[in-house]
């Protein structure tokens, strides 16, 4: 005890520290986390009042069953060839984070992010949009793009920073950016593509326009005052945004309790803002469909915004710079309770009479050596690995309609000592 400055003994005052469950080396047991029932979760009108659905934000929206059955009012009772197509953008993409991961090993790029068991998260919600919704991405939406049927060489171009890339270099390998996919530029900063999205929003209900935008950021970048930017414009002027929180539970190396997953959920957020929030399955493809489609039926009946939090596990390293082992159990991915998104499909279909194992196997047969043909053509316009393939003018194009005395001048000193060097 300790003495105030009135002479009270008082408990000296003590920060609380989040700690993760599991460390290296534990054993893994998720057991008690309370997973709701699939079919459980009511489904209110989409015009509703966020204060008549608060209840939404603190469970969990699920369809598929342990059986791999659909079930309950989120059913969004898809028909078979569009599941069947939603699997293969699954699998397309699964094979191609394979691919480009052993590129990245093999030196033939500086980095890489892989979505392994998100696949749901930006495949799903892609189907469930139009196609020329704007998307607002972070680095593990590459799905959306490729369930839009964007060139695979173009996204391993762009991975490259070769001849070919249409961002001339400028980015980081993943960061990739498509007006023609309605795919914002990908941003390493963490949130900014929020307000970004919000913004566009408003601006397409401005101009009277019928395109929605829908954002991806992790449950980390909840914590960061962009985010909550957005979110105070989205209400205030209901703008026609879906928000999408992926809290894949871990940042690079610290868990989601260092961004309030200890207090409360991340759907919760959206409480506060007078903004309607659900908390989904983002391991379930069915789940992440129904809702993202009834946030987009929302948005498009001018009623508001909508906040989902999709709860799902991040199974590899943040990317091919970390290292997980060092930070978390080995055993968790593989004990996480809501599966993995592919098979979870997979086994739906089955159920249904519509796939089995065999036609699978040759799916994922198929993908691979489409994937492996893709990266042999990307690799044609050369690698990271070797080099610089861009006209070194390029470096002072693309920011002013008109280029200013001073970036004339530091070109001209460049290619006089590019000149000097023989480069």
């Amino acid at each position: 005890m300790a003495l105030d400055r009135d002479g009270r003994n008082l408990p000296p005052l003590r920060l609380h520290v989040p700690e993760p469950r599991f460390r290296p080396g534990d054993e893994v047991d998720f057991s008690d986390m309370p997973v709701p029932a699939a079919g459980a979760t009511r489904r209110p009108d989409e015009t509703a009042a966020p204060a008549d659905m608060a209840d939404l934000a603190y469970g969990l929206v699920r369809v598929l069953d342990d059986e791999y059955r659909a079930a309950g009012p989120w059913d969004p009772r898809l028909d078979g060839e569009t599941l069947l197509k939603m699997l293969r953008a699954m699998a397309l993409t699964r094979a191609f984070d394979e691919r480009m991961f052993r590129a990245q090993r093999q030196g033939k790029t500086s980095f890489y992010m892989r979505c392994t068991g998100e696949e749901a998260v930006a495949i799903a919600a892609a189907f469930a949009l139009h196609r020329d919704d704007m998307c607002f991405p972070s680095y593990r939406q590459q799905g959306l793009l490729i369930a839009r049927d964007w060139p695979l060489v173009d996204m391993m171009n762009q991975i490259y920073s070769n001849r070919a890339d249409r961002l001339q270099g400028r980015q980081m390998p993943i960061m990739y950016s498509s007006k023609e996919a309605s795919f914002f530029s990908i941003s390493g900063n963490l949130a900014t593509q929020c307000p970004q999205a919000v913004g566009w929003a408003m601006a397409s209900a401005a101009r009277g326009d019928t395109r929605i935008a829908a954002v991806w950021c992790g449950e980390g970048s909840t914590a960061e005052g962009d985010f909550h930017s957005a979110c105070i414009f989205a209400s205030v002027y209901r703008a026609p945004v879906i928000l999408n929180v992926v809290n894949n539970q871990w940042a690079i190396s610290s868990f989601s309790g260092f961004a309030g997953a200890e207090a409360t959920t991340f759907a919760a957020r959206a409480v506060g803002y007078g903004i309607a929030g659900l908390r989904v399955d983002g391991n379930d493809p069915l789940a992440v469909y129904a809702a993202t489609k009834w946030a987009s039926d929302r948005a498009r009946a001018n009623v508001g915004p909508t906040l989902i939090e999709l709860f799902t596990y991040r199974v590899e390293g943040h990317s091919t710079s970390d290292d997980p082992s060092q930070y978390r159990s080995v055993m968790e991915s593989s004990k996480w309770p809501l599966g993995d998104p592919i098979l979870r499909l997979k086994r739906h279909l089955i159920g249904l009479g519509l796939w089995d194992k065999e036609r699978h196997a040759a799916m994922d047969l198929e993908v691979a050596h489409y994937v492996r043909d893709c990266a042999k053509e990307a690799e044609k316009n050369g690698i990271l690995g070797h080099g610089l393939h861009q006209p070194l003018e390029t470096l002072f194009e693309g920011v002013y309609e008109e280029m200013p005395w001073h970036l004339r001048e530091q070109r001209e000193q460049m290619f006089r000592e590019a000149k000097a060097a023989k480069l």
